[in-house]
Protein backbone atom coordinates (compact mmCIF):
# COMPACT_ATOMS: atom_id res chain seq x y z
CA UNK A 1 0.00 0.00 0.00
CA UNK A 2 2.77 2.78 0.50
CA UNK A 3 3.92 1.98 -2.64
CA UNK A 4 0.45 2.77 -4.16
CA UNK A 5 0.49 5.42 -1.88
CA UNK A 6 3.89 7.02 -2.92
CA UNK A 7 2.69 6.45 -6.85
CA UNK A 8 -0.06 8.65 -6.45
CA UNK A 9 1.36 10.97 -4.50
CA UNK A 10 4.35 11.53 -7.84
CA UNK A 11 1.35 12.45 -10.35
CA UNK A 12 1.90 16.20 -9.28
CA UNK A 13 5.16 15.66 -11.29
CA UNK A 14 3.72 15.27 -14.19
CA UNK A 15 1.06 17.90 -13.88
CA UNK A 16 4.30 19.98 -13.22
CA UNK A 17 5.76 19.47 -16.45
CA UNK A 18 2.73 20.08 -18.15
CA UNK A 19 1.89 23.46 -16.16
CA UNK A 20 5.96 24.91 -16.98
CA UNK A 21 5.07 24.08 -20.40
CA UNK A 22 2.07 25.87 -20.64
CA UNK A 23 3.72 28.76 -19.16
CA UNK A 24 6.54 29.01 -21.40
CA UNK A 25 4.83 28.80 -24.02
CA UNK A 26 2.72 31.49 -22.88
CA UNK A 27 5.53 33.96 -22.28
CA UNK A 28 6.83 33.16 -25.77
CA UNK A 29 3.54 34.39 -27.49
CA UNK A 30 3.06 37.48 -25.32
CA UNK A 31 6.68 38.77 -25.79
CA UNK A 32 6.08 37.93 -29.41
CA UNK A 33 3.67 40.81 -29.75
CA UNK A 34 5.39 42.93 -27.35
CA UNK A 35 9.07 43.05 -27.59
CA UNK A 36 8.62 46.55 -24.84
CA UNK A 37 7.52 44.04 -22.09
CA UNK A 38 10.49 41.36 -22.07
CA UNK A 39 11.75 42.10 -18.68
CA UNK A 40 8.52 42.42 -17.26
CA UNK A 41 7.16 38.89 -19.17
CA UNK A 42 10.46 37.51 -17.83
CA UNK A 43 10.07 38.44 -14.53
CA UNK A 44 6.50 36.79 -14.27
CA UNK A 45 7.37 33.62 -15.99
CA UNK A 46 9.99 33.03 -13.61
CA UNK A 47 7.96 33.63 -10.80
CA UNK A 48 5.09 30.99 -12.02
CA UNK A 49 8.16 28.83 -13.02
CA UNK A 50 8.99 28.73 -9.01
CA UNK A 51 5.58 28.32 -8.63
CA UNK A 52 4.35 25.39 -10.33
CA UNK A 53 7.76 23.47 -9.45
CA UNK A 54 7.21 24.17 -5.97
CA UNK A 55 4.60 21.76 -6.40
CA UNK A 56 6.03 18.95 -8.10
CA UNK A 57 8.54 19.28 -4.97
CA UNK A 58 5.85 18.84 -2.21
CA UNK A 59 4.39 15.77 -4.11
CA UNK A 60 8.33 14.67 -4.29
CA UNK A 61 8.25 15.44 -0.54
CA UNK A 62 4.99 13.22 0.55
CA UNK A 63 5.61 10.48 -1.66
CA UNK A 64 9.03 10.12 0.18
CA UNK A 65 7.81 10.77 3.63
CA UNK A 66 5.09 7.87 2.47
CA UNK A 67 7.66 5.34 1.39
CA UNK A 68 10.29 6.01 4.59
CA UNK A 69 8.71 7.82 6.86
CA UNK A 70 5.69 4.79 8.31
Amino acid sequence: MKLIGAGLATISISGSGAGIGILFSGFLNAYSKNEKLEQKLFTYTLLGFALTEAIALFGLMISFIILFAF
